[in-house]
């Protein structure tokens, strides 16, 4: 009799891994943060509490995990450059409008900046782990462009990338006004010419 291979047993934690980032970001946009519980996410994922406590401390760190999934991609690709830094930033903050205008997006970034504002370490980590590696990208980029000559020598280009993301964050946090393509490319437009070199 043929012995039968042994149950691969990473390929099994890996599909309940899935499961439980898919459970966790469905029911935050279902019930919000304050609802959501270890025992709804491991009913919807058909795994046992015990496994995701086996994995995770807490429900924020499960959502934490289960959204910085999502994200790390976009931030591992890093921001175009086509040499026209500001149609690249358009094109990106563009994109990024339209998924924070996306039901799916919206729940979980949203529960995690609401529960980060009364949780100093939840928020630490939420910084740490899901914003700055997109603040990065666009240091990155705007760095690349002072070299090239197309921004003043003497800025701070954190403060730039601040500068560009603030506004466009606090619109998206407060519902200060659409987060529109129109509003993205005015915002573009009116912080580079912050930017540029002085004639």
């Amino acid at each position: 009799m043929a012995n039968k291979p042994a149950p691969d047993a990473s390929r099994r934690s890996e599909r309940s891994r899935r499961a439980i980032f898919d459970a966790a970001l469905a029911l935050v946009g279902e019930v919000g943060y304050d609802k959501l519980t270890i025992e709804g996410i491991a009913a919807r994922a058909g795994v046992g509490k015990q496994t995701i406590y086996r994995w995770w401390p807490s429900k924020a760190a499960v959502l934490l995990d289960a959204f910085g999934s999502v994200v790390e991609e976009y931030d591992q690709e890093g921001l175009p450059d086509t040499g026209d830094l500001a149609a690249d930033l358009k094109t990106v903050l563009r994109a990024t409008a339209d998924e924070f205008n996306d039901a799916a997006w919206q729940a979980p970034y949203r529960a995690l900046a609401a529960a980060g504002a009364n949780d100093e370490e939840l928020s630490r980590t939420f910084v740490g782990r899901l914003m700055e590696p997109g603040i990065r990208v666009y240091v990155d980029r705007l760095r690349a462009a002072q070299e090239a000559g197309e921004l003043d020598p003497d800025i701070d280009v954190r403060i730039g990338t601040e500068m560009l993301l603030s506004p466009f964050s606090q619109r998206w946090l407060m519902r200060t006004g659409e987060l529109s393509h129109a509003f993205v490319d005015t915002l573009v437009d009116q912080v580079l010419r912050g930017l540029r070199p002085r004639a």
